[in-house]
C-alpha cells in the first residue's frame, strides 16, 4: 500500500511584502502548505490570489503568534521594518529586535522543525583592504549605522542565540534584491524608481550587490532544505558601482544616466536637510541620512558560501534589473511621457541582457 507523505506546512512572516511574498509564491510552487502572517493593517495587495492561509496577529505581542504556528513545519521570518528613516525610530527596534525574538520564541515553544530568519548584508563588516564582505566579516554594533542596521544587528543576535538554545535555525543575507513586485518599494527600488522617473540627476560613488528577489526566495528554500543551524549564508549574486547600476539602467531604458559624480560630504549635506525639512512638513526626505552613511562604503559581498552549500541560482543582474523596470512600468510607476519613450526604445533595440556592457572610470 502507498505511504502518503503528510504535506509539509510553512509560515511566513513578511509575505505583504517584496522579498516575503517571493518566499511565500516560491514555497507554494514546491507544493507546501502555505501560512502567512499579517497584521490587520497592512497593504494586503500582493496576497491577492496567492495560495495560502491568512493569520492575523503583530509582532510585538508573542501571544498572538503561537496559534499561526500551531502545526507548522517551517518559520520563513522575512518580516522587518525596512526603512531609513522613520521619526519615531523606537518603532524600528519593536519590529525589528523584540518582533524577531518573540517569534523566534513561538517556534521554539511550538516544536517548528525548521527555521529560516533573514537577516540583512548590513550586519556583516566590509573587509579594510576593500574586498568583498563574507559571513565570517565581523562587525560591531558601534560600527552599524543608522537605526535599521542596528536593529538588524541586534534581532541577528537573536537568532545566534535562540540557535544555542536549540532551535534549528538558519540565518539568510540578502544584498539588495531587485525585480517584480517591489510595491513599496524597498530603498534599492526607489532608486530604480527616481533613476526611470528622471529624479537621479547626479549619483555617489558607492556600490551594492545586486541580487534577482526570485533567486533570494530561493535561497530561503534552498537554507531550510541544506543550511546547518546557526550559520549564516549571505544570498547575493554581482558587485557593481552605483555608476555602473545607472549604465545598466540606461542600457535597459534608453533614458541617460547621470554623469555627475557628487562629493560625499555634499551629499550628507543634502540629507541632513532633506530630514530636517521632512521633520517639519511631517512628510517622507527626498533624500534619507542613512542611505548616504551608508553609501560612504561600498556594499560589496561574496555569495560563494551560499552558491557552494546551497547551490544559490545567480540570474543575470541586468535581467533581473529588466524585469524589474518592466513591472514598475506595467503598475504605473513611472510618468506616462517616460514610460512611452522607455516602451518605444524597447520596441526597436536588441537589449543583451547576459552581461551587462560597462564603461570604465575615468
Amino acid at each position: 500500500m502507498l505511504k502518503l507523505h503528510p504535506m509539509t506546512t510553512a509560515l511566513v512572516t513578511g509575505a505583504t511584502g517584496f522579498v516575503g511574498n517571493a518566499v511565500a509564491r516560491a514555497l507554494i510552487a514546491e507544493g507546501k502548505e502555505v501560512r502567512v502572517l499579517s497584521r490587520k493593517s497592512s497593504n494586503a495587495a500582493l496576497l491577492n490570489g496567492l495560495k495560502a492561509e491568512v493569520y492575523y496577529g503583530d509582532l510585538r505581542h508573542l501571544e498572538s503568534l503561537r496559534h499561526a504556528l500551531e502545526g507548522c513545519d517551517e518559520l520563513y521570518h522575512v518580516a522587518a521594518q525596512y526603512t531609513f528613516y522613520n521619526p519615531q525610530p523606537q518603532e524600528i527596534y519593536e519590529s525589528n529586535v523584540t518582533g524577531t525574538r518573540n517569534i523566534l520564541q513561538a517556534a521554539l515553544d511550538n516544536k517548528v522543525k525548521r527555521v529560516v530568519y533573514t537577516s540583512t548584508v548590513g550586519t556583516i563588516g566590509i573587509p579594510k583592504d576593500g574586498s568583498p564582505g563574507t559571513e565570517l566579516s565581523a562587525l560591531t554594533l558601534e560600527e552599524c549605522q543608522g537605526h535599521y542596521k542596528r536593529s538588524k544587528f541586534l534581532a541577528e543576535q537573536e537568532a545566534f542565540q535562540f540557535a544555542k538554545k536549540g532551535l534549528n535555525v538558519v540565518i539568510v543575507n540578502p544584498s539588495a534584491p531587485i525585480g517584480v513586485r517591489d510595491i513599496k518599494p524597498t530603498p534599492t527600488g526607489k532608486m530604480i524608481v527616481d533613476f526611470l522617473n528622471r529624479k537621479m540627476p547626479a549619483y555617489i560613488d558607492t556600490g551594492l550587490n545586486l541580487v534577482d528577489v526570485e533567486d533570494v526566495a530561493q535561497g530561503h528554500l534552498l537554507a531550510a532544505k541544506k543550511g546547518r543551524s546557526g550559520e549564516r549564508y549571505i544570498l547575493g549574486n554581482q558587485n557593481l558601482s552605483l555608476k555602473e547600476i545607472l549604465q545598466i539602467l540606461a542600457e535597459i531604458t534608453g533614458l541617460k544616466a547621470p554623469r555627475f559624480k557628487v562629493p560625499y560630504t555634499l551629499a550628507w549635506t543634502a540629507a541632513q536637510c532633506s530630514e530636517v525639512f521632512a521633520k517639519m512638513t511631517k512628510g517622507t526626505p527626498a533624500i534619507e541620512l542613512e542611505a548616504v552613511l551608508l553609501g560612504k562604503k561600498k556594499m560589496f559581498f561574496s555569495a560563494n558560501k551560499a552558491i557552494k552549500e546551497l547551490q544559490l541560482p545567480q540570474t543575470p543582474v541586468k535581467l533581473a534589473l529588466k524585469k524589474a523596470v518592466d513591472w514598475y512600468l506595467e503598475k504605473g510607476y513611472v510618468h506616462a511621457k517616460i514610460q512611452e519613450k522607455i516602451l518605444g526604445y524597447q520596441e526597436t533595440s536588441k537589449i543583451d541582457l547576459s552581461s551587462p556592457a560597462l564603461e570604465q572610470e575615468n
